[in-house]
């Protein structure tokens, strides 16, 4: 018999997600698939796990005792130009996750990505559900980029940027465009986009035939990058700060558990 019904214990979706296992939507399809057992038996939709179940996951046990008190990290990290925002790279390139302190339990999950020659703002955190929410296209959170360009840009090109132009996997424009100055042959923009696709930033430009000399993330949705983070350097959120994230992700009635020992200022990562 399984655990339908019990009223103490918490959701699996809940649990596996904190622990970065899958997002809740991700959870839901594998319990339908019948892909979750509890002592045995399929899981529902709304079972809970409870103190001394054990919980399978394609037949193999999972460890979720130690997801229960997991509580909620988010990293801000500077990445350089030359890193890439994946576990492994079989061409051998330095890998972000490398640069980060280990976990004890559960994994570091990048909320998005950014391509190897673009710095900047990369928020990593250990808790399934936060990334999901802050990656999911309903979000619509906004990415702003500084942006190096190579000669000038006409009102007309602007104009078109923040109208919306066609590329390969459909329309996209800019949902804002400050010009920051520049000298010589070099300008800077600041710009705005609400959605996570492949190069978006760059294929915007190159589609009016300016060429990107430089580009890098300063914020991401409420967290800008601060001045001071060095390339390769990381910033923890204080517990204030992971209290206001949640509330941005609609997440305000999951309160993040809270770190015994907060960091609040910058830290760099071991040598590799």
């Amino acid at each position: 018999m399984g655990v339908t019904g019990v009223v103490d214990g918490e959701r699996i979706q809940k649990v596996l997600a904190r622990g970065g296992i899958g997002s809740r939507r991700e959870i839901e399809r594998w319990i339908s698939e019948g892909r979750l057992k509890i002592n045995g038996n399929p899981v529902g939709l709304g079972d809970r796990l409870k103190e001394g179940d054990r919980l399978f996951l394609n037949d193999r046990i999972v460890n979720w005792e130690k997801f229960v008190e997991q509580p909620t990290r988010v990293l801000l990290y500077h990445k350089p130009v030359g890193e890439v925002v994946t576990r492994r790279d079989p061409e051998g390139r330095p890998v972000v996750f490398t640069q980060l302190p280990k976990l004890a339990v559960s994994r570091w999950i990048a909320v998005g990505r950014l391509d190897i020659n673009t710095s900047g703002l990369l928020l990593v955190t250990n808790n399934g559900e936060l990334a999901n929410r802050l990656m999911h296209p309903s979000t619509q959170v906004e990415r702003e980029y500084a942006v190096r360009i190579l000669g000038n840009v006409s009102e007309a090109t602007l104009a078109r940027l923040k109208e919306g132009v066609e590329l390969e996997d459909g329309k996209a424009k800019f949902d804002d465009i400050k010009f920051y100055g520049g000298e010589g042959a070099n300008k800077w923009f600041n710009v705005t986009v609400a959605e996570g696709r492949n190069r978006l930033v760059r294929r915007l430009w190159e589609s009016q035939e300016v060429v990107v000399s430089r580009l890098m993330r300063v914020r991401y949705g409420p967290v800008v990058l601060p001045e001071r983070l060095k390339a390769r350097t990381f910033y923890e959120l204080n517990d204030k700060e992971l209290e206001l994230l949640f509330e941005f992700a609609g997440m305000a009635n999951e309160k993040p558990a809270i770190n015994a020992k907060p960091e609040s200022k910058a830290h760099k990562p071991g040598k590799r």
